[in-house]
């Protein structure tokens, strides 16, 4: 759950803001993704856990509302729900802080009841608000039976070297991939070095999300570039999620490398022009009529 407060300017240390408004939204990174997915029109099914709580209650009824399956979300009787307090300021910059709640206490044995969705899957998409060990359970069970696994490294953490041989495609944005490397990504040509480091040690492919500067895609034989499509931004929360979400759909579908990443890249820009995360994200015909109006990309 999203708590989004939009303030003038970002405080600084010890410092109090007026703020000038205050959203309750559905988000957590998984379950943007989730979302995201569901409204390009794929069929998703959401393995968590969530809290006992009126947030969890609000959770379960909102991946109803979206068609999502959550025979494997688990209501937890200990934790609460997983909550995100964020800032907006008016130039669309954030902060997040993230408490896991039920989301850390989602275990290996969770994803194992779920092991025949996850095989019978097209795409896995697992991210780091659950532990290390229930992502690799899961990529375990998904690469055995042949699936595409996609990992979004956030919040960003060191990575044991199976997770990361697991990994088909490693998505992180630029915060994410200068933590993971320790190199600047201020270039695309450092973009490009950071993510050839990251390849080294063991994953498929790398897609860095650069904002503004568009996508990266880089793996061992090739380089592809996409970017970004020029929108008003309004609130960039949940944009990563929602590029992620598009991206695992796209592919799903059998859409060629460079033309899911654009795809992907406009369900993105379409997602900061609104304000909160889930709220934002356009529809499967929305995307398609603004792809129809961009030349040049």
């Amino acid at each position: 759950m999203d708590l989004i407060a939009r303030v003038p300017r970002l405080p600084r240390l010890g410092e109090t803001l007026h703020g000038r408004s205050f959203h309750l939204v559905y988000g957590g990174k998984g379950a943007n993704q989730a979302v995201m997915a569901a409204r390009l029109g794929a069929e998703v099914t959401m393995v968590a856990r969530v809290g006992s709580d009126v947030f969890g209650e609000g959770m379960l009824r909102n991946f109803e509302s979206y068609g999502i399956n959550t025979a494997h979300v688990t209501v937890d009787a200990v934790e609460s729900s997983g909550v995100a307090p964020i800032l907006v300021d008016d130039e669309a910059n954030n902060v997040i802080v993230v408490v896991a709640g039920a989301n850390g206490a989602l275990s290996p044995r969770d994803v194992e009841m779920a092991s025949e969705s996850i095989a019978s899957a097209n795409t896995v998409v697992c991210q780091l608000e659950v532990p290390i060990e229930t992502t690799l359970a899961a990529f375990r069970i998904a690469k055995a039976a042949g699936v595409r696994t996609i990992l979004n490294p956030a919040p960003a953490a060191e990575l044991p070297s199976e997770l990361l041989a697991l990994t088909d495609i490693c998505a992180p944005n630029e915060t994410e991939i200068e933590i993971l490397t320790g190199l600047p990504v201020n270039t695309q040509a450092q973009a490009e070095t950071a993510a050839r480091q990251l390849l080294k040690h063991g994953m498929q492919s790398v897609v860095v999300t650069l904002g503004e500067r568009g996508v990266l895609y880089v793996d061992p034989h090739a380089v592809l570039r996409a970017p970004a499509f020029v929108v008003k931004a309004v609130d960039p929360t949940g944009a990563g999620d929602a590029f992620i979400g598009g991206l695992a759909v796209y592919l799903s579908e059998g859409v060629p490398l460079h033309d899911a990443l654009r795809r992907a890249n406009a369900v993105a820009a379409l997602s900061v022009t609104r304000i909160g995360a889930q709220a934002s994200f356009p529809t499967r015909a929305e995307v398609d009529a603004f792809i129809a109006t961009q030349t040049g990309l």
